[in-house]
């Protein structure tokens, strides 16, 4: 078992923020803590999507604090450029990853600590910033007869791009960003499509402005904060008019549905005596926190998230969750990071943990909490969320 200050879980964007800003305050990678990764290579989440999601369909990618992400090839698939940058941004300053890292529980050890399960040995920690976002969790909803049909079901985290869909009727299910790109992408392939959701999908006109983005997180952020399960940012942002929503509208590819009632062997089907004949099921139906590993710490409430205030855990504050619920944006990841380590300095400094340092810089950020925490909301309002 190795002792340190500070485990870090995951490596994406809130991850690799949270470990920049706990090398500003002098704790050194390998020596004070340790960022460990699950995936093969960098690139967080980014690494697994599908190769037509090209850089410049992105709804939004804040740059990691510290270096720019510039001159990308809009046209070049977001999964290799972000991966190239979240590589270049380890090596910079670094971060020395640990991957592939499975971490399969965080339990209370001894002496206050956590003790922290991984495939490559145990740590014993005095905090740690949970950063395992969602991408390992698809949600998929279940409906009567889904397990009769005949053709084939896959998720938004299987989607292979829509040339596979060539000549196939296809249901997407799921009115989010992503239910509306795979939409839009798979029509011009398949022989016909039908988009399916359960509430009316709300597509915005209007600008994205800082107050919209302000109330927006703020929701999301009272849900976290009452510990029910945190909403995306962007399911209350909606959905915003492209020119290419504009053309799918008008071409009636975005002819929304209600959701189904039942599945059959070779379709979908409503109450009302409607049915659709398919081939493929696509559930654009979203995904949750990655947080198993948690449970042995029984940090969820009856509501069923994980209570949170800024990003410490309610029920314990050597926990910090980044990534999760407001935070769930690439700009509210950078701030979530950096929120996180402040409360992570004070706790070193209260446990004797860090380097004169980090007990110095503790006192100061104790003191720049609350700009912190007013900063975060408010620059948050400035981005668009990323799916």
């Amino acid at each position: 078992m190795r002792e340190l200050d500070v485990v870090v879980i995951g490596a994406g964007q809130a991850g690799l923020s949270a470990a920049h800003h706990l090398r500003r305050v002098g704790l050194e990678p390998d020596r004070d803590f340790v960022v460990l990764d699950h995936a093969p290579r960098p690139g967080g989440a980014w690494q697994f999507r599908w190769p037509s999601l090209t850089y410049g369909k992105v709804h939004g990618m804040h740059a990691l604090p510290g270096m720019e992400l510039t001159g990308a090839d809009p046209d070049r698939p977001s999964s290799e450029v972000i991966g190239a940058y979240f590589t270049a941004y380890e090596e910079r300053f670094g971060l020395r990853v640990h991957r592939p890292v499975e971490v399969s529980a965080v339990r209370e050890g001894s002496g206050g600590r956590l003790l922290v399960e991984t495939s490559e040995g145990a740590y014993a920690a005095r905090a740690l910033i949970n950063a395992t976002g969602t991408w390992d969790r698809p949600f998929w909803p279940r409906y009567p007869g889904q397990e009769t049909f005949r053709g084939r079901q896959l998720h938004t985290a299987n989607y292979p791009g829509p040339e596979e869909f060539a000549g196939r009727r296809v249901v997407v299910v799921g009115g989010g960003a992503s239910g509306t790109q795979h939409l839009m992408e798979i029509a011009p392939y398949a022989a016909e499509t039908f988009w399916v959701t359960r509430r009316e999908p709300v597509f915005r006109d209007e600008p994205f402005t800082e107050e919209w983005g302000r109330a927006a997180v703020a929701m999301v952020e009272e849900r976290v904060r009452a510990g029910l399960s945190p909403q995306s940012v962007v399911s209350v942002t909606g959905l915003p008019v492209t020119d290419a929503v504009r053309r799918a509208r008008e071409q009636e590819v975005l002819d929304r549905l209600p959701m189904v009632d039942r599945i059959t062997p070779t379709g979908v089907a409503w109450d009302d005596g409607r049915n659709v004949e398919a081939d493929v099921i696509l559930w654009a139906t979203g995904f949750r926190p990655a947080v198993d590993h948690l449970a042995p710490l029984k940090l969820r409430e009856p509501g069923g998230g994980i209570r949170a205030e800024d990003t410490r855990a309610v029920r314990d504050g050597r926990v910090h969750l980044v990534g999760y619920g407001p935070s769930a944006s690439t700009i509210g990841a950078n701030r979530a990071g950096r929120t996180a380590v402040r409360s992570v300095l004070r706790l070193l400094r209260e446990t004797g943990g860090g380097t004169d340092r980090t007990r110095r810089t503790a006192g100061a950020a104790g003191k720049a909490g609350a700009a912190g925490k007013a900063g975060t909301v408010g620059a948050v309002g400035k981005a668009r969320a990323v799916v």
